[in-house]
């Protein structure tokens, strides 16, 4: 067997010269990494997205985009289970940046969206396939040469896991669920012919905001502020931040990117127009409700924290937000932001960051209980 014994001979050449074997490898090495240079440059590989991979390519693709999720992504689950308030905020977020993509029930993927490669799927049959953690892991870093973008913040796991809630409740939504979750009160109406054939509409900002926020009645989520009768300079001033990227919300920062200078002018002087909607007072504990006073209306000197009512009661100056009666939910969310370290570039933010991160968590929950329970007292003084 003359071959095979070429074959012992060449080995045992190799090994007996360890550094030729070394160059035997390297000189390969350069071989294959000059071929792949030469068939790149060649243009041979159609990179049209119309004609598709090749199958072995999708699967190893798809293969390798499964296996690098589930090692990257965290061992958690959704936290506090099926959540109205955090289903209805993802909501939100899903109509305005996912649903162009993946659609939504009653209205298909786009044809342009279609088109991609890999094309977006149809969620409905995919977010059972992953884990609360990796489908955390999707929404926030997004995948590369997919076409899906990471979240808008990294740093807001918050709304990340509100977008998951809302993807564990989109498989059981038909049209006219999904269309309650994520547009509210808003019930847009038809467009003519002329302006559809024209373009004389464009997108309106208030209905955008008022899918989170309301318009005529109270944010339909409790994670989400009451706007309607706050000063019009501190919301102008809260929507430029959030343009800007000065606050960290992947949320409000998708919102407020494309408004006008204009339209955050007008947008701002209808929501400080409206009166105060009618909300359902939370029920707290007494004992909290008057430590969080203590806070709001003494401040804590020996922690150098001022009072609250200073910056935020009624008479306060027209850049800070009137904070009676939002919800614990949302004071509580908004204080671990700021102890959090984020929302720190904008400029209140850098006088309410240094104060938030000297609260602890038991103050902030007392002083979200003491605003929460100033509702009632501000209804009744309309």
């Amino acid at each position: 067997m003359p071959a095979l014994a070429h074959a012992r001979r060449a080995a045992a050449w190799l090994l007996a010269t360890p550094h030729r074997a070394l160059g035997v490898v390297l000189a390969i090495g350069v071989m294959v990494m000059a071929s792949a240079v030469l068939f790149a440059w060649s243009g041979a590989y159609n990179v049209a997205a119309s004609t598709g991979h090749f199958r072995i390519v999708d699967y190893f693709l798809r293969f390798g985009m499964e296996n690098s999720v589930r090692r990257r992504a965290p061992v958690a689950t959704l936290p506090e289970g099926d959540d109205d308030d955090r289903v209805r905020l993802g909501a939100g977020h899903f109509h305005a940046g996912c649903a162009y993509c993946h659609g939504s029930p009653g209205t298909p993927i786009s044809p342009v969206a279609a088109s991609m490669l890999p094309p977006p799927p149809d969620l409905n049959d995919k977010v059972g396939l992953w884990r609360d953690g990796e489908l955390f892991w999707l929404v926030k870093h997004g995948l590369k040469y997919a076409g899906m973008p990471g979240f808008p913040s990294l740093h807001r796991d918050d709304e990340i896991w509100a977008v998951v809630a809302f993807l564990r409740r989109l498989p059981s939504l038909d049209r006219r669920g999904y269309r309650e979750l994520a547009l509210g009160e808003i019930e847009p109406e038809p467009q003519s012919g002329a302006e559809i054939a024209t373009g004389q509409t464009e997108a309106d900002a208030i209905g955008a905001c008022a899918r989170c926020h309301g318009a005529r009645q109270a944010p339909p989520s409790r994670l989400v502020p009451i706007l309607h009768g706050q000063p019009t300079a501190m919301i102008e001033n809260a929507l430029r931040a959030y343009a800007a990227g000065e606050r960290d919300s992947g949320v409000m920062q998708t919102a407020a990117a494309d408004l006008s200078n204009g339209a955050i002018g007008r947008l701002a002087r209808y929501y400080a127009s409206l009166p105060r909607p009618v909300t359902q007072e939370e029920s707290s504990d007494p004992a909290a409700v008057a430590r969080g006073e203590a806070i709001a209306r003494d401040g804590v000197p020996s922690r150098s924290i001022p009072s609250c009512l200073g910056c935020h009661g009624a008479e306060a100056a027209p850049e800070y937000p009137r904070l009676a009666g939002q919800s614990v939910r949302y004071l509580e969310g908004q204080l671990a932001v700021w102890r959090a370290g984020l929302n720190d570039r904008s400029v209140t933010g850098k006088i309410m960051a240094p104060i938030a991160r000297r609260l602890s968590e038991a103050d902030a929950q007392d002083v979200a209980a003491y605003f929460t329970s100033l509702a009632a007292a501000h209804e009744a003084g309309r």
